[in-house]
């Protein structure tokens, strides 16, 4: 039997690169990694798929899914649903593989309350600075302004948590940022075995 698999969070503001950082660590199969793919109610952005990139469900559907308990944790932000489906995440963490979530920090707190620290990363993506955080925001042209400005204000109160997390690192060399998250996640897998 497989042994039970690393779930590792990674968080950070809107814009700060964790869906590349997440993209090219996917790439490295010696991880043996999986995407949980989140369920939201937002509209779909020019480019995304859904099962994908997100699962786009209407209110209605995300609203029985809590009901359900289909979750192991959800939010709203910017007047949208997301959530983890439980189901699935712990299917693969049965099966020996490590689980990927790319979620936000209330999320994050979520899970680690109701997860064993022993076989949980955390892991926090921090912008260089806040000026490139909303150039990246705005550079991304999928938002209003109204939009862009309630995640840098969400940005905001989400850097304050970093130090909730087991490990921060700063997206400012994408190269450099993939390289220490493989480094980390590598590291903590050899402590399992």
């Amino acid at each position: 039997m497989a042994k039970h698999g690393l779930l590792i969070v990674i968080s950070g503001p809107s814009g700060v690169g964790k869906g590349t950082v997440r993209e090219r660590l996917m790439d490295d199969k010696s991880l043996n990694l999986v995407y949980s793919v989140s369920y939201t109610t937002r509209e779909m952005r020019p480019g995304e798929v859904d099962g994908v990139d997100y699962r786009f469900v209407d209110d209605a559907t995300f609203a029985s899914m809590v009901k359900s308990g289909g979750f192991l944790e959800h939010t709203n932000f910017v007047k949208h649903n997301y959530g983890t489906p439980k189901k699935e995440v712990f299917e693969a963490l049965e099966q020996g593989k490590n689980v990927i979530l790319e979620i936000e920090v209330n999320g994050a707190h979520e899970i680690m309350k109701k997860c064993s620290r022993e076989n949980l990363l955390t892991v926090f993506i921090l912008p260089p600075d806040r000026k490139t955080l909303e150039e990246r925001l705005a550079g991304r042209e999928t938002e209003d302004p109204a939009v862009i400005a309630a995640r840098l204000a969400k940005a905001k109160r989400e850097l304050a948590l970093a130090k909730d997390y087991d490990y921060e690192i700063v997206n400012d060399d994408l190269d450099t940022a993939v390289k220490t998250l493989r480094g980390i996640i590598a590291e903590r897998l050899a402590k399992l075995q």
